[in-house]
């Protein structure tokens, strides 16, 4: 069982706040801390390029994603860390794209818009050679035809929350010859996942988020076993390449997942995110899971009891929610920018959502039900409607 009040312990979170914005960004890790003035003075001010080798930096990218695999479902050996999430949703796109002669690459209307446009980009670049199918979420299933070749999908909606079944859906998609990519960014450390239960093809996301890497943090990307070896790079980076110190002039990649490495790991940031999955030690995924529908359930209870302004955006069902919640609200910009002054961080993501993350590894009862006391008294009192609130910031 989960100890979740030890789990709570090992952020730091600001005073006088209810962080419900783990969804987006997630706190401070307090190991975070020694981690860093380790890689900074101990390795990097100390041993400066030998650190290399003896501090095991070049080993970091799969030592890390070894962890992580053990939070996504994930075979070990097969997820590797580094670079941005674009860059890796790239990779794995064009890698099951290069694996089917078919031209329709099928998404959904719940993608992160970066998702499209890295998708759109490569249907450009390919000049005619795919196109980019996008759908309802709620109409992916019936678009699922011996047409498409790719099926790209972000498990969770980022807006809504809204839940794919990722294991229905590769399965009917594997039925019909069709590639499966999946984004976990808001699945990571929020839900169960299951890549090889489910046989996903491939798999990518963020470590910024519920697994608290911090801002910037790498990102990952899974390559099933059976495609590992034979996945096309399209990226042919350098620390890809079977022997990078042999220095051909030839890319050859290398076995595995260690082809999927591009750029040099940004070894500064890898060992802060070290720190923050030295949180999840001891966590069970399925504990995390039925805490944080506990959790959400009681946050739209309170809510909708107490606010019958704002309207539930967010699927009813658990099952069918990951860990956030969204209600609409025709003013939630200015709305949330209130709560924030009151210390309570959810956010707004464009025309009128009011977004708020449920992470039990430091979020409990009691803060729900201080938030939606808080969300009461900006709505009833309206106090959304000071001007200082109206002013579009740049980041929502």
């Amino acid at each position: 069982m989960t100890d979740f009040t030890a789990t709570r312990a090992r952020f730091r979170l600001p005073p006088n706040t209810i962080y419900l914005d783990g969804n987006s960004l997630g706190p401070l890790p307090r190991g975070a801390e020694a981690a860093s003035r380790k890689v900074l003075f101990a390795e990097w001010g100390e041993m400066v390029i030998t650190g290399w080798n003896r501090a095991g930096w070049m080993a970091l990218p799969e030592l890390l994603g070894d962890r992580i695999a053990g939070l996504i479902g994930a075979e070990a050996g097969h997820v590797m860390v580094g670079d941005t999430l674009s860059i890796r949703l790239f990779q794995a796109l064009a890698a099951a794209s290069a694996m089917t002669d078919r031209t329709v690459i099928l998404t959904d209307r719940g993608n992160f818009p970066s998702d499209l446009y890295v998708a759109q980009g490569l249907v450009d670049h390919l000049k005619g050679g795919k196109e980019l199918r996008i759908v309802d979420p709620e109409e992916i299933e019936a678009n699922l035809t011996d047409k498409v070749g790719v099926l790209m999908l972000t498990e969770v909606d980022y807006r809504t929350g809204r839940l794919h079944d990722m294991a229905a859906l590769t399965a009917k998609a594997h039925a019909l010859g069709i590639v499966t990519v999946w984004d976990l960014a808001h699945s990571a450390g929020a839900i169960e996942v299951d890549l090889a239960g489910a046989r996903a093809d491939f798999a990518v996301g963020c470590t910024y988020k519920y697994l608290n890497g911090g801002p910037g943090s790498p990102a990952f990307i899974y390559v099933a076993p059976r495609h590992a070896d034979s996945a096309e790079t399209i990226l042919n980076g350098w620390l890809g390449h079977a022997q990078p110190f042999a220095f051909e002039e030839t890319y050859r990649p290398g076995p595995g997942i260690s082809r999927m490495r591009v750029g040099t790991p940004a070894i500064l940031q890898m060992r802060i995110l070290e720190a923050a999955l030295d949180a999840w030690d001891g966590v069970s995924m399925a504990d995390v899971r039925a805490k944080s529908i506990a959790l959400s359930d009681r946050f739209i209870a309170g809510v909708e009891a107490a606010c019958p302004a704002l309207t539930l955006a967010s699927p009813r069902d658990p099952k069918q929610r990951g860990s956030q919640v969204s209600f609409r609200f025709a003013e939630g910009y200015a709305a949330m920018q209130a709560l924030i002054a009151r210390g309570v961080i959810g956010d707004f993501r464009a025309p009128d959502i009011m977004r708020f993350g449920f992470t039990p590894l430091y979020i409990g009862e009691a803060e729900v039900d201080a938030a939606v006391a808080h969300i009461a008294a900006v709505i009833d009192k309206g106090e959304y409607q000071k001007p200082e609130f109206q002013a579009r910031q740049r980041v929502t």
